[in-house]
């Protein structure tokens, strides 16, 4: 398989790096376009998340440096980025791809919003013409595997996500959210996850702020109909606010959770040192799950302000997969058998082409010298000349049949070298008329 994937995510890359190899949604179908013209790239997929930036293509020579080509589109220097990137070729590639769309690669493993992303940086890379024969199949073969694990393991059953990740660690510093104000900044997926998990930690007061107020209005509203006067006297205030009176309203929070897709900073030390004087010491914590990130790392500097970034999610993480190691190594034994089905099925597949292409080669072979020979066989009766068809069929196909067999054999046990060797042997796709392995020097070895 010429299947190569290179990234970087979340274990080998800090965020600094990350968030400068970011890619806006925006942006996704010109990287998938750019890394298509690259050299030897005939597929391509590009996916970008908050946890990492991958590259999964289709080189039959494998001979693009994946590595290079971020460095280079980004503008990084590439001594930077070489010591924090991965690269996985043919079975390994696959795994990773696997892991990845079922969570087992996530920062928080199980989480379910992984699997869209993926199936989402599929959809623009089918837009760019950059998912065909080789890639597609593969994708398809990854949601199937995604969708398995979930049916088959209880690994996705606490709904966890980045979002509840953080609101864990909220209420980690807080020990209780009830009478905390939370000011929610990004009503996108992610920041309705949160606000999910603010509620149920008994958060009192909700602020949602969207640069589109009617986002924000919407998501307050949907928060205020699921909690409605039922929910007695704890029930939390859902409010919209207006984006230009975000920094007025932070100065309110107890705690600010921020997952925009503003690409720089919204929340600088000028901000945080405005809100520190008029809080009057009284804490704020910022928890930024964006990458690029919402809130610069300076403002953490600032006596009263405490910022937590995504990286800083990872210890909650760890414990919250502490409980699920079993259903965990469930999903890694089902990933591993499918691995080997998908590489089995290319072999097979491979060694179906390599049939085809063997038996039309030496079907070629066969009628170029039967044209060859007509003038001699011209005074053969008709009956005579059948007789000679007939003759000559059989003799290829005694002699296909031993390279078939050993193509199945090779394909059955992965045996990628006997492929070539056979292949190479009988020389596939040998023009008739041109040298065959029966013609060299005119002799028959």
């Amino acid at each position: 398989m010429s299947v190569i994937l290179a990234g970087v995510n979340h274990k080998t890359a800090p965020i600094e790096l990350r968030e400068r190899l970011a890619i806006a949604a925006g942006q996704m179908e010109h990287v998938t376009r750019t890394l298509l013209n690259v050299p030897d790239v005939q597929e391509a997929m590009v996916l970008s998340t908050c946890n990492r930036v991958e590259f999964l293509t289709f080189q039959p020579n494998g001979a693009a440096d994946l590595a290079a080509f971020a460095a280079a589109y980004f503008a990084i220097d590439p001594q930077e980025v070489a010591p924090h990137v991965y690269v996985y070729r043919a079975e390994d590639a696959v795994r990773h791809l696997f892991r990845v769309a079922a969570s087992l690669d996530s920062l928080v493993v199980g989480e379910p919003q992984i699997l869209g992303q993926v199936k989402e940086a599929w959809t623009i890379s089918r837009s760019a013409g950059g998912v065909n024969n080789h890639l597609d199949p593969l994708l398809q073969r990854a949601f199937m595997v995604a969708r398995k694990v979930r049916a088959q393991t209880s690994i996705g059953v606490s709904s966890v996500s980045i979002a509840s990740v953080a609101v864990d660690l909220a209420r980690k510093i807080f020990g209780d959210l009830a009478g905390k104000t939370v000011l929610l900044t990004g009503a996108g997926k992610m920041g309705e996850l949160a606000a999910k998990s603010l509620m149920h930690q008994g958060a009192t007061r909700i602020l949602f702020c969207n640069r589109t107020q009617a986002r924000a209005e919407a998501l307050a509203e949907r928060f205020r109909c699921a909690h409605g006067a039922g929910a007695g006297a704890q029930m939390a205030v859902s409010q919209a606010v207006a984006w230009d009176a975000l920094h007025r309203h932070a100065t309110e929070a107890d705690i600010v959770v921020t997952c925009t897709g503003a690409g720089e900073p919204i929340f600088t030390p000028a901000h945080a040192r405005t809100y520190a004087a008029r809080r009057k010491h009284r804490p704020i914590f910022f928890i930024d799950i964006a990458v690029p990130r919402d809130v610069d790392p300076d403002v953490n500097r600032i006596e009263g302000i405490f910022v937590y970034n995504i990286d800083d999610l990872q210890a909650v993480a760890a414990g919250n997969l502490a409980g699920r190691e079993k259903e965990a190594q469930q999903a890694e034994a089902i990933i591993a058998a499918e691995v080997d089905r998908y590489s089995r099925w290319v072999r097979g597949a491979h060694a179906k082409e390599s049939i085809v292409s063997l038996t039309q080669s030496l079907e070629d072979m066969r009628q170029h010298e039967m044209r060859r020979a007509a003038p001699r066989l011209a005074s053969l009766s008709t009956a005579q000349r059948d007789a000679v068809e007939q003759m000559t069929r059989a003799l290829v196909h005694k002699l296909q049949h031993g390279p078939i067999q050993a193509l199945k054999r090779a394909a059955r046990e992965g045996d990628l070298e006997a492929l070539a060797a056979i292949e190479q042997m009988f020389s596939y796709g040998a023009s008739p008329g041109g040298t065959t392995p029966l013609d060299d020097e005119g002799e028959n070895d």
